[in-house]
């Protein structure tokens, strides 16, 4: 919304959506207005549709991995999520890649097609990083900084006594950082990370399964073998015949 005031409703709950305002409709549920607009109003609506599993949920949750049956399509899954109903800062730039979006509606092709769906991707992340403006707190980003550690030194040897001195926090306190922000404990997110790793060389290189368990981190190879055909549902070797 730009201006004005949009009076709507979705299944049996009313919105009130006003100038610097958004709203994201459901499109299993039933939508109308409650009453006629009472100034002038300006707003873009947008149409879309998704591919991959979206669900709405009445908080925000924590847990940021999905895990899918298909771990060919989905080895490098992501989540964004986005408010339903909120304030935003109404930018040039996102008016922007709107009005873009609108113009390349009117002339279809298949280049075009593809260049809105640049572009309304670069929209969802501008209000998946900015809207709100939320302040990150303190386990937000202790739990972040310490996922980067682990993907960059997910190859070695990692231990709760070395994130800590890595990190200069107790390892009980980066646990429940990483517990409350991705839902799992630091040494669980190495593990899925390691074998997203194990599953890339499996399928993308001819090396001995024994070496990609030593190359992804594992020190032993028969637990390798455990934590692959947990989190995977399938051996590694059954796996690379599988997606090859």
């Amino acid at each position: 919304m730009t201006r004005g005031c949009l009076y709507l409703y979705e299944d049996f709950k009313d919105f009130y959506v006003s100038a610097g305002q958004y709203l994201i409709l459901n499109p299993n549920s039933s939508h109308g207005t409650t009453i006629p607009c009472t100034e002038e109003t300006h707003f873009y609506w947008i149409h879309f549709n998704t591919l991959g599993d979206w669900y709405t949920v009445d908080k925000m949750e924590n847990n940021y991995f999905k895990q899918s049956t298909n771990t060919n399509l989905n080895m490098d899954t992501f989540t964004i999520k986005i408010p339903k109903y909120n304030h935003c800062q109404v930018t040039n730039e996102i008016i922007n890649l709107i009005c873009e979006l609108n113009e390349l509606e009117s002339i279809p092709s298949s280049t075009n097609k593809w260049k809105q769906q640049q572009l309304f991707s670069n929209l969802l992340l501008l209000f998946h990083s900015s809207v709100g403006k939320k302040i990150k707190n303190q386990q937000e980003v202790i739990a972040e900084n310490v996922a980067v550690y682990l993907r960059q030194h997910y190859k070695e040897t990692i231990t709760y006594k070395i994130l800590s001195e890595k990190q200069h926090f107790h390892e009980n306190y980066i646990a429940i950082c990483m517990k409350n922000t991705y839902g799992i404990t630091p040494l669980e997110y190495l593990t899925r990370y390691r074998i997203e790793q194990a599953k890339r060389l499996l399928i993308h290189t001819n090396r001995p399964i024994g070496k990609i368990a030593e190359d992804t981190g594992f020190n032993s190879f028969q637990y390798f073998i455990r934590c692959f055909t947990k989190i995977t549902k399938s051996k590694p070797m059954a796996f690379r015949n599988k997606y090859r």
